[in-house]
């Protein structure tokens, strides 16, 4: 079997695995096949995924390691990401968007100084606390690397871009607003002053009633987890700002009976009202998901869009 940090970085295969989708849904987007520890790799730390147990690093969680984090290589190592999206670009048709992402700050430093997954990434909130200094060269460091990697993403192709901060549900209100909300700022800002045209999306699972706190960063949207309900959502943040709203399927609607999907996705977009809305699930499809309930709930949202057009 390929190593899967093998596969990201080898084009003619992550182009492949990003059109596998499109060639049998009709699909309004195409995605990046990368995926987010693409970034702490390209800095220089040992990364690889074990099988039934996820992710590993070399943890940084001291001065001596975080020196050794190397920005200087950063796009020599991820050439071959921008290879596939300029390969992307050139073969996908005009009318589907390609997407670019990357990890934020705070959820690269999570698995950075856990040195894996976790539920809860203890390890890493408590030397956020007993380290704020450390910690924050350390966010400031990926802070950079997330921009340039970005940039780098638009300019070989990505039309629009997802910041996943994927593990910020972990983290109190005042620890939140210092590791994730403030670098998001500071992110979206640079990328918007570049690349006014460019869409950035933010997803911060798990944030619940602080995403009020994501509405002023300017981003275009704000992508949601499942626990969000949508016509809170729609109303509450609506109320805050015009960005649009992205989302939220539950994947697990996904396993059951075909009437409960399309019931379920209908009614979220009908909570979104007439909010930019894009639909979307509110995680990533699972393995165990039939086919053939992704390719119903496509052709029901595309046929109601249809006939609301028409």
């Amino acid at each position: 079997m390929r190593d899967f940090l093998e596969l990201c970085y080898d084009p003619d295969l992550a182009v492949e695995i990003t059109l596998q989708p499109l060639r049998r849904f009709r699909l309004d987007g195409a995605i990046l096949f990368s995926d987010i520890l693409v970034v702490p790799h390209a800095l220089g730390v040992a990364v690889s995924f074990v099988e039934g147990e996820g992710p590993r690093l070399a943890p940084v969680d001291g001065p001596q390691a975080l020196a050794r984090l190397d920005l200087a290589r950063l796009h020599e190592r991820l050439e071959p990401v921008y290879e596939t999206l300029r390969r992307l670009r050139a073969v996908l048709p005009t009318e589907v968007t390609l997407l670019g992402f990357s990890g934020m700050p705070w959820t690269l430093a999570a698995y950075l100084v856990e040195g894996g997954g976790s539920k809860e990434f203890v390890r890493a909130r408590a030397l956020a606390r007993r380290e704020p200094a450390f910690f924050a060269a350390l966010i400031a460091l990926l802070e950079e690397a997330v921009v340039a990697y970005l940039e780098r993403q638009i300019q070989a192709g990505a039309e629009a871009v997802q910041l996943f901060d994927s593990w910020a549900g972990v983290l109190p209100e005042r620890e939140l607003i210092r590791w994730c909300i403030e670098p998001a700022r500071r992110i979206v800002a640079r990328l918007r002053a570049a690349h006014p045209r460019v869409p950035v999306i933010l997803f911060p699972r798990g944030v619940g009633a602080n995403l009020v706190h994501y509405c002023a960063l300017g981003a275009h949207a704000l992508s949601l987890d499942t626990s969000v309900p949508m016509r809170w959502a729609a109303e509450v943040l609506g109320a805050r700002t015009p960005l649009a709203l992205q989302g939220n399927l539950d994947p697990v609607a996904l396993l059951g009976p075909k009437e409960a999907l399309i019931f379920e996705a209908r009614a979220i977009v009908e909570a979104a009202g007439t909010r930019p809305h894009v639909f979307n699930l509110g995680h990533g499809v699972l393995p165990e998901t039939p086919p053939e309930r992704v390719a119903q709930l496509i052709e029901s949202l595309k046929s109601a869009r249809e006939r609301a057009m028409s």
